[in-house]
C-alpha cells in the first residue's frame, strides 16, 4: 500500500492527512511513477482551503519528479526506469502517482530529481511570463513582486538574460540579498516607502513597462500605479487574497493599461508548448545558466509543516516534499 497526503475536509494545514492511498494500475495513456521529490506551490494552499473548489476527498499537489515503474496501454516515448517530471497533474502529494504521459517530460542527466521537481511549475511560469505573456525586450523595466520566492528568483534571472532592467520587491533582510544575487538591479520593500513611488523615482517618473504580481489583493493598486502608460500588469497569483471587483475605467485613468491573469495550464495546453517550455527551463539548468534556490525540504508526512512555512511568507525559493 502506498502513502499520500489526503484532504477529507477543507481548512488549514491540519487538513493535510498522511494516509494509505492505493494508486491502482496505470490507465490508458498513463505512466506510474514513484516520486522522488514533490513541489510545494501556493496553488496547493488554494485547493486545500477551498479557494479553488475540488471534490472531496482528494490528494493535493500538482508537481513532482520520479522514476517510471509501470507503463500503461498506448503509451509511447516512455520506458520503465525513465526519470520524469511534471506540473499541473492533480494528486502529486503521493509516493506513487499515475501520470498522464502527455503531461510528463524526461529529465536530462544534468538535472537532479529535486531540481526537476522544483522548476516544473515555477520555472515554466517564469518562462512564459518572460517570453509569452509579454515578449521581453532589451531596455524594458520590469518589476517583480515576491521576488525572493520560487517564481520570483527564476523570473529575475530570465528577465535579466532577456535584457530587462529588473526592480525586485520583497521583504527586507535575507530576501533582499537573494534578489540581488539573482541579478536584480534594484531591490525595494513593499511599503517603506510604497514601492510604486520608488519605481517612479527610479524611472524618473515614467513607470515600469511591466509588473509581475503574485501577491494580489494587498498590492494590486500599487502595481497599477507603478506602470507607465500602456504598461502591463501580469497578475499571476493571489497570496494575499483575491483582488476585489473594480471599474475597468481605472485602467484608462492610469494610462490605457493592460491587465492579464495568466496561468500555466493555458500556456502548456498543447504538448508542443509543454515540451518547449519545460525543455527551455531544463536546458538552462543543465547548462548552468539558471540557479535554483531550494529553501526547504520536508518529509511528505510533514506536508502540513511545509504549508505553514509557505503561508508564513518567511520562506525563500522553493519548498519540496521528499517521500518518506
Amino acid at each position: 500500500m502506498s502513502k499520500a497526503i489526503v484532504i477529507s475536509q477543507l481548512g488549514g494545514p491540519e487538513a493535510l492527512r498522511y494516509d494509505d492511498a492505493e494508486p491502482g494500475v496505470p490507465g490508458l495513456g498513463q505512466i506510474q511513477v514513484r516520486t522522488r521529490a514533490i513541489g510545494v506551490n501556493y496553488i496547493d494552499v488554494y485547493f486545500r482551503s477551498g479557494v479553488y473548489p475540488q471534490r472531496l476527498p482528494f490528494v493535493p499537489g500538482n508537481e513532482a519528479s520520479g522514476v517510471v515503474e509501470e507503463v500503461g496501454a498506448e503509451v509511447t516515448g516512455f520506458s520503465i526506469g525513465d526519470r520524469v517530471a511534471w506540473a499541473t497533474v492533480p494528486g502529486s502529494y503521493s509516493r506513487i502517482v499515475n501520470v498522464p504521459a502527455e503531461r510528463a517530460v524526461k529529465v536530462p542527466s544534468g538535472v537532479s530529481d529535486e531540481i526537476a521537481a522544483a522548476v516544473m511549475l515555477q520555472g515554466m511560469t517564469a518562462q512564459y511570463l518572460t517570453y509569452a505573456t509579454r515578449e521581453t525586450r532589451p531596455g524594458d523595466v520590469a518589476v517583480v513582486l515576491a521576488a525572493a520566492g520560487g517564481v520570483g528568483l527564476l523570473l529575475i534571472q530570465m528577465l535579466v538574460r532577456a535584457g530587462a532592467g529588473v526592480i525586485a520587491v520583497c521583504s527586507a533582510g535575507e530576501k533582499h540579498k537573494l534578489a540581488l544575487g539573482a541579478g536584480a538591479h534594484h531591490v525595494l520593500t513593499y511599503d517603506d516607502p510604497p514601492f510604486d513611488q520608488e519605481v517612479r523615482r527610479i524611472t524618473n517618473g515614467k513607470g515600469a513597462d511591466v509588473v509581475y504580481d503574485s501577491v494580489g489583493k494587498n498590492t494590486f493598486q500599487q502595481s497599477l500605479r507603478a506602470l507607465r502608460a500602456r504598461g502591463l500588469l501580469a497578475l499571476y497569483g493571489q497570496s494575499s487574497g483575491v483582488v476585489p471587483p473594480f471599474d475597468p475605467g481605472l485602467l484608462n485613468q492610469r494610462g490605457s493599461l493592460f491587465l492579464t491573469r495568466p496561468s500555466l495550464a493555458h500556456y502548456t495546453f498543447e504538448r508542443r508548448e509543454l515540451e518547449e517550455r519545460a525543455g527551455a527551463v531544463l536546458s538552462m539548468i543543465a547548462a548552468g545558466q539558471l540557479d535554483v534556490h531550494i529553501g526547504g525540504r520536508f518529509p511528505l508526512s510533514q506536508a502540513a509543516a511545509a504549508h505553514r512555512a509557505l503561508e508564513s511568507r518567511r520562506t525563500t525559493g522553493k519548498l519540496l516534499l521528499i517521500p518518506d
